[in-house]
């Protein structure tokens, strides 16, 4: 398991839970699926494979499904979705291209950053058009982006749920990427349970914890659970 530190480690359930995208659905984008006796190929490659016959995400992956979503649940279909995602694999040289930041819009089109270097060394920057599609790709994108940090490569390497100022994260290099205090490091699903049997005060002692810091575990893992239901 300690190949998975920086990695991640979730099962399509657990994406669900997070994100709120059906386990069925990640499923079939990780491992392809046959409709009508035509074969759709995965959308890309699980960061994890544990040889056991079974589907697991890692951070990046989670992150390239919150993105794959968004774009879907504003109606552009799978099918574009892998054609862009093809496209900019080729492009950037990324298994995972869509979560990076290398997205750009001006709330019609959506483009990807391309920097190339001219005869005289200097860097400058393109803009290269993914689509001419008439969506509102400002309103897609902002929302599935919120609150992601990036590595020196553009590649999505930490995640506040509740944006910048938020004390929840999901760090790879963490408790394999479950959401955390970030302060303390401990699992908000820890102590919302711990919260719910002993109340915030109690578990709140039991962890080394602030009280604020169980109560926004608790408001984190509700919210998660009422999404759920809906």
């Amino acid at each position: 398991m300690s190949a998975l530190i920086g990695i991640g480690l979730y099962t399509p359930a657990e994406a669900q839970r997070l994100l709120g995208v059906s386990a069925g659905k990640i499923v079939r984008w990780l491992n392809g699926h046959a409709i009508e006796g035509r074969r759709y190929a995965p959308l890309w490659t699980s960061q994890v494979d544990l040889h056991d016959g079974k589907t697991y995400l890692g951070f990046r992956d989670l992150m390239e499904v919150r993105v794959a979503d968004a774009f879907i649940s504003a109606g552009v279909s799978a099918i574009r979705v892998r054609e862009a995602i093809q496209l900019a694999r080729e492009v950037l040289g990324m298994d995972r291209p869509l979560s990076t930041d290398r997205f750009r819009t001006d709330g019609r089109d959506i483009f990807l950053r391309i920097v190339d270097r001219d005869r005289d060394g200097a860097d400058r920057e393109k803009l290269l058009s993914l689509f001419k599609r008439q969506y509102a790709f400002s309103e897609v994108l902002e929302p599935s982006l919120k609150g992601l940090e990036y590595d020196g490569e553009g590649a999505p390497s930490l995640w506040r749920p509740h944006g910048k100022r938020g004390s929840i994260v999901l760090d790879p290099e963490r408790s394999f990427g479950q959401p955390i205090d970030q302060r303390s490091g401990v699992p908000t699903r820890a102590l919302a349970s711990a919260a719910r049997v002993d109340g915030a005060e109690a578990a709140a002692a039991a962890f080394g914890v602030p009280v604020a810091s169980v109560r926004r575990a608790v408001d984190f893992e509700e919210g998660l659970e009422a999404r759920k239901a809906a």
